[in-house]
């Protein structure tokens, strides 16, 4: 009976012993997971959205890095947590060994941060390009003057009138005319301890010519003032098709820069890793001025007895500047 009972117990404690290994799970093996981030109900949740729903265990590792957020692609290695019990157990308990951008090249914050032996260096490059203008902008004005305003205005509107039927028949058809500005204003005599007193009236009507044939400047002017203008206030050359020579300065200013990176970097014994960041300076058009508002007054005299205007037209100057910082390995 003894021996019976002796028997009895150790067939017990072996299938106890069996009853535990079989009660506790096999290690789980590890597993890449490679699918978009979502957000969870359970609280500070995120979810890896693949084929099935894995729930980030530990995603606060990772939820400061720039490029964590809804919708990203990741890919992640680690290991199911079947064990694990989560409030609303939406998904596979999932805890990941590592987490990065399913494109690795597609975020800077993934790149290390630069080691021994690696510096940043800021350059900038410069670049001109020239360009024929292709827009001349002519601004010509009538000024009267007469005892009362409604004089000053009155022989003004009539020259006014003329002058602007002269210039678009000198412009041509295609040629944009119209009004930029007008003034009337009083003229003061000043004496000495009495108050200013209105000698007369001054009125001034601004035209502007636009046009894209750039022969008819010269005659544009002397119809101007042969009609009855009396200030030549401004001639400019512009660029209205910019687009084109703006690309090619900053074309050039890019690579300009990268060379001079490029340089510093062979100086230090190394070369240029990547290029971390980019600014462009606002790119320049300047204009070819012919006549300015100092020049009018002294030049009206002589056009309006010397022969046809000459208008020699110059380049415009398009400038770019970009700056960039680099990563450079420095050989050491």
């Amino acid at each position: 009976m003894r021996v019976t009972k002796i028997f009895l117990t150790a067939v017990m404690l072996a299938a106890g012993l069996f009853l535990t290994l079989a009660a506790r799970p096999a290690a789980a093996a590890e597993i890449t997971v490679r699918g978009r981030l979502g957000r969870t109900v359970e609280a500070g949740g995120w979810l890896i959205l693949a084929k099935q729903k894995y729930l980030l265990l530990n995603a606060s590792r990772w939820t400061s890095e720039s490029w964590f957020r809804e919708g990203a692609e990741v890919e992640a290695a680690g290991e199911t947590k079947p064990d694990a019990v989560t409030i609303h157990m939406e998904g596979t308990p999932f805890e990941a060994r590592t987490l990065r951008p399913a494109n690795q090249q597609a975020s800077e914050a993934t790149r290390p941060a630069p080691s021994v032996g690696t510096t940043r260096v800021v350059v900038s490059g410069d670049a001109l390009v020239q360009e024929r203008p292709d827009t001349a902008v002519v601004t010509v004005a009538v000024v009267t003057q007469a005892r009362t305003a409604l004089a000053a205005q009155q022989e003004n509107a009539t020259r006014t009138d003329a002058v602007v039927r002269a210039v678009r028949d000198a412009a041509g058809a295609g040629a944009e005319v119209g009004t930029s500005g007008y003034t009337l204003q009083p003229q003061y005599s000043y004496r000495e301890g009495q108050p200013p007193i209105i000698q007369s009236y001054q009125a001034q009507n601004s035209v502007t010519v636009t046009t894209g044939d750039l022969k008819r400047v010269g005659p544009v002017i002397d119809a101007a003032t042969g009609a009855g203008a009396n200030n030549v206030s401004g001639l400019a050359f512009i660029l209205r098709r910019d687009q084109p020579a703006r690309q090619r300065a900053l074309t050039e200013a890019t690579r300009a820069a990268v060379s001079k990176a490029q340089t510093l970097a062979t100086a230090l014994g190394g070369r240029v890793l990547r290029i971390v960041e980019v600014q462009e300076a606002t790119a320049q058009v300047r204009p070819v001025q012919v006549y300015d508002t100092a020049e009018a007054a002294g030049t009206l005299a002589r056009m309006r007895s010397a022969p046809p205007t000459p208008v020699e037209i110059g380049s415009l100057d398009i400038r770019s500047q970009v700056t960039l910082i680099a990563e450079v390995a420095t050989g050491q």
